[in-house]
C-alpha cells in the first residue's frame, strides 16, 4: 500500500505521514521545496518527537520524496498508482495540487481500485474544495473522477516552529486527532488505526475549529497585544486566559446548541484545549499562531462563523467580537497578510471591511456590533 502525501513540512511528516506510516503504508512526500525534498531523499528515517507530558518518540521509515516543480511527471505517476493521496499544504494551495491529481486520475487504471483522496487542512470541507477543483479540470473526462473516493477529514495536532538543528525530525504535542467521514467508503473502510471514522464529520470539524483554532488564535492575538512571545506565556497571563476562556464559552454555547454535545463533554473538551495551549515544551510563538489574519477573519473561519451563528440565535458574542478586535491589531512584518490587513484598514471604510473582507451583510444581526469593532480598530 502506498500513500502520496502533498506537503512535506512538519505537519506532513509529524502527523499525517506518521499515522500513514504506522498504518503500514509506504510514503511518497510531494513538495516544491527542493532542499527539503533532497534531504528526505537522502534520509533513511526521521523521528517524530512528542514533547510535553506523556510524550513518546516514533521512528518513520520507508519513504521517498518528489519535487513536483522539477519533476511533475513523477508526481503524477506516483499518484496514478497510489492507494491514498493526502494533503497538508493549506487550503489556498489545494488548487495548485488539483492538476496533478486530475492528470493522475486520467492515467489511473480501472483495475487499480479507487484512489482515496483526503485533504487534511484546517478548513471546513477541504476535500470538497479539492474535489471541485479536480472536477473542473476533468470536465472533458468525467469518468476519470469516478476513479477516486473523496472523503472530508478533521485534523488536530499542534506542531510548533521547527528548530533547524532538528533536521528532518519533527517535534509535536502528544495529542492528535484525525477524524474521517465514513460515508464515501461504503463497506470498504480503509485501515488507518491512528484515525477514527465518523458518520457525520460536521460536529468534529466545527468543535475543533471553534474550540482549538479559535482559542489558539485568540491566545496569539491577545498575547501579542500583551507583549508575550509564546502561546504558553500568553495563556498563563490571567487577563489573556480570561479573554480566551470567555471566547470559548461562547463557542461552546453554539456547539452545544447546534450539535447536541452535552455541556459536560464540551466543557471537558474546552479545558483540554486550554491545557494544550499551556504546554511550555512547545514554545510556540504567538507570531506563528497568529499569522494570516485575513484568512482567519474570513466569513467561514474560526471567528466570524461562530460569531455570526450566535448572533443569528439572538446572542451578541461579546468575547468573540473582542477577539476579532485583537486580531485586527495583529502586525508582523514578515507576515504578508498582517501587512495587507493594516493596509485594508487604512484604505477602506469600516463598512467595506465588514462586507467585503468579513462577508457580513448590513442586514445580518452581527453587522452593527462588528462594524463598531472595525471602527474602533481603525481609530
Amino acid at each position: 500500500m502506498t500513500a502520496v502525501h502533498f506537503g512535506a513540512g512538519n505537519i506532513g511528516r509529524g502527523f499525517i505521514g506518521l499515522l500513514l506510516h504506522e498504518a503500514g503504508h509506504d510514503l511518497v512526500f510531494v513538495d516544491v521545496n527542493a532542499p527539503l525534498i533532497a534531504a528526505i531523499q537522502a534520509a533513511d528515517s526521521y523521528q517524530v518527537i512528542e514533547i510535553g507530558p506523556g510524550g513518546r518518540e516514533h521512528a518513520v521509515t520507508g519513504f521517498t520524496a518528489i519535487d513536483s516543480a522539477a519533476d511533475r511527471e513523477a508526481a503524477v505517476a506516483a499518484v496514478a498508482t497510489a492507494d491514498f493521496a493526502t494533503t497538508a499544504v493549506g487550503p489556498t494551495v489545494l488548487r495548485f495540487i488539483a492538476p496533478v491529481i486530475a492528470d493522475a486520475l486520467r492515467l489511473r487504471s480501472t483495475d487499480a481500485g479507487p484512489l482515496i483522496v483526503m485533504a487534511c487542512e484546517n478548513a471546513l470541507q477541504a476535500t470538497d474544495l479539492l474535489r471541485a477543483e479536480i472536477a473542473t479540470l476533468l470536465a472533458d473526462a468525467p469518468e476519470a473522477l469516478e476513479r477516486a473516493i473523496f472523503a472530508n477529514t478533521a485534523v488536530d495536532r499542534i506542531v510548533p516552529t521547527a528548530d533547524p538543528a532538528d533536521g528532518l525530525d519533527v517535534r509535536v504535542e502528544p495529542f492528535c486527532e484525525w477524524a474521517i467521514e465514513v460515508g464515501p467508503f461504503g463497506d470498504a473502510i480503509p485501515s488507518i488505526p491512528g484515525a477514527h471514522f465518523v458518520d457525520d464529520l460536521a460536529p468534529s470539524i466545527e468543535r475543533k475549529l471553534f474550540t482549538v483554532n479559535t482559542g489558539h488564535a485568540t491566545c496569539a492575538y491577545f498575547g501579542r497585544a500583551a507583549g508575550h512571545e509564546f502561546v504558553h506565556e500568553a495563556v498563563a497571563d490571567p487577563a489573556v486566559h480570561a479573554s480566551v476562556e470567555a471566547a470559548l464559552r461562547e463557542t461552546s454555547q453554539l456547539l452545544v446548541a447546534r450539535h447536541g454535545f452535552t455541556v459536560e463533554v464540551q466543557d471537558a473538551y474546552r479545558e483540554t484545549a486550554l491545557s494544550r495551549f499551556a504546554n511550555a515544551a512547545l514554545a510556540d510563538p504567538v507570531t506563528r499562531v497568529g499569522r494570516q489574519p485575513l484568512r482567519k477573519l474570513s466569513r467561514h473561519e474560526r471567528f466570524l462563523s461562530p460569531a455570526a451563528a450566535l448572533a443569528e440565535l439572538g446572542t451578541t458574542p461579546k468575547a468573540l467580537l473582542a477577539a476579532i478586535g485583537a486580531a485586527l491589531q495583529f502586525r508582523v512584518d514578515d507576515d504578508p497578510e498582517s501587512v495587507e490587513l493594516a493596509e485594508v484598514l487604512g484604505s477602506r471604510s469600516a463598512a467595506e471591511v465588514v462586507e467585503t473582507v468579513m462577508g457580513i451583510e448590513p442586514s445580518h444581526p452581527l453587522y452593527a456590533p462588528l462594524l463598531a469593532v472595525v471602527e474602533a480598530a481603525q481609530a
